[in-house]
């Protein structure tokens, strides 16, 4: 367990809001390289490590494989037969931000900046020490889950809806909801952060309102409804449950 994640295989569990997170492709690498013998020993040694190894021996072969799965990181040979390693890339870069590590025998300076203002993430020169392409592995695995936690951190989702904190926007259905209120915000974000918990009024109100409860429900009710017909005007589902002589929590 890291971060509030719990990993079970390949799935992995968030604890705080109960999401489950398909992670087929984590820890999975694709090995792009003609070279039989260098393709060979970099699985070998990526295998010993605990990742799952996928081995294309030509740029038209890595595109197709890229083309049907995701992949933790992609080891990249750019002297390919069919499609160049050139090309393999800017097919990376196009379908997401899946980190690149260069293998090749180009050195010069010109040659490393310009696959790396390409796209590529790292670079590494043939002939390499295996420990230094593994460990240059782990250290592109660590930044993608980094920003995935950061990622988390910054949006809250449940079902449909989705809260952003960093642009302080609420969206259901990929429509973003108009004129959210820093009450209305305050109140679906404590319910995307707890989303099978049921919050009294008043742990709803102080969270919002940052001041302590008095017992009167009116204002918070009003929010509630307000919140409820703007989700209505972009879908019929219905996101919040009033749990009657408690409070309120999402729709299960």
């Amino acid at each position: 367990m890291a971060g509030g994640f719990l990993i079970l295989g390949f799935t992995l569990w968030d604890e705080i809001s109960g999401t489950r997170i398909e992670m087929e492709h984590r820890n999975s690498i694709l090995i792009v390289e003609d070279d039989v013998n260098i393709n060979g020993l970099l699985r070998e040694a990526l295998d010993k490590e605990g990742y799952r190894c996928t081995q294309a021996f030509s740029g038209t072969e890595a595109r197709m494989l890229l083309q049907e799965n995701q992949y933790s990181v992609v080891l990249l040979d750019l002297m390919l037969p069919g499609i160049p390693g050139e090309e393999v890339l800017k097919d990376v870069r196009e379908k997401g931000n899946t980190p690149v590590i260069i293998l090749t025998a180009k050195d010069t300076i010109d040659d490393k900046v310009e696959v790396l203002r390409g796209g590529a993430d790292d670079y590494v020169t043939k002939p390499f020490d295996i420990k230094e392409v593994i460990a240059r592995v782990e250290v592109q695995i660590r930044r993608t889950e980094t920003g995935c936690a950061e990622e988390k951190r910054r949006r809250l989702t449940y079902q449909e809806m989705e809260l952003d904190r960093e642009n302080f926007t609420v969206k259901v259905e990929k429509t973003e909801l108009p004129h959210i209120t820093k009450q209305e915000f305050s109140i679906l974000e404590l319910l995307l952060k707890h989303p099978k918990k049921v919050f009294s009024k008043e742990e709803m109100f102080e969270y919002a309102w940052k001041e302590q409860y008095m017992g009167e429900t009116k204002t918070l009710d009003v929010h509630i409804s307000n919140i409820r017909k703007k989700i209505k005007a972009v879908t019929d589902k219905e996101y919040i449950e009033t749990v009657w002589g408690i409070g309120y929590r999402l729709h299960p």
